[in-house]
């Protein structure tokens, strides 16, 4: 019987990014040459967060797309490997490691906090009012409280 593949391991597993023509149903998010990046560079990516500040999902694909020559980063990707991410951070975290990737400081466009991370918006609120931001509940969903998300 198999075991369960950890987050870890699918962010360690060795893989190579791609580019390619930006399919035609995802021409909405751009056209051209479109990043497929790995997990192992969103993670790389989101550990150079410094603390006290914010990132959103679109500035990461943007940066990167920019970083590797391509006219667009693969939302899909981008946040499966976020997930991805978050989540060996999570089990980093559960055997003891204090230095951790810190996806709490990743949130969509319009600073609503991502209920896919680990322990959903409610881990992610605490997280990030641990380092001083503030957040507020609008309908079901928590945003963080920011000027630069213009709410």
């Amino acid at each position: 019987m198999k075991t369960k593949t950890s987050w870890k391991e699918k962010l360690e597993k060795p893989q190579e990014i791609k580019i390619v023509d930006t399919p035609e149903g995802m021409q909405k998010f751009g056209t051209g040459k479109m990043l497929i990046a790995t997990p192992k560079i969103i993670d790389d990516f989101v550990r150079k967060i410094p603390k006290g500040q914010l990132i959103t999902i679109s500035e990461i694909r943007k940066s990167l797309a920019e970083e590797y020559n391509a006219d667009v980063t693969c939302p899909l990707t981008t946040g499966i490997f976020l997930r991805i991410s978050a989540e060996a951070a999570e089990e980093d975290r559960a055997s003891g490691k204090r230095n951790i990737t810190p996806y709490w400081r990743v949130v969509r466009d319009n600073g609503c906090l991502i209920d896919k991370f680990p322990g959903g918006q409610s881990h992610q609120a605490e997280l990030l009012e641990k380092e001083g931001f503030k957040t507020k509940q609008k309908g079901k969903n928590l945003f963080v409280v920011s000027d630069k998300f213009n709410q």
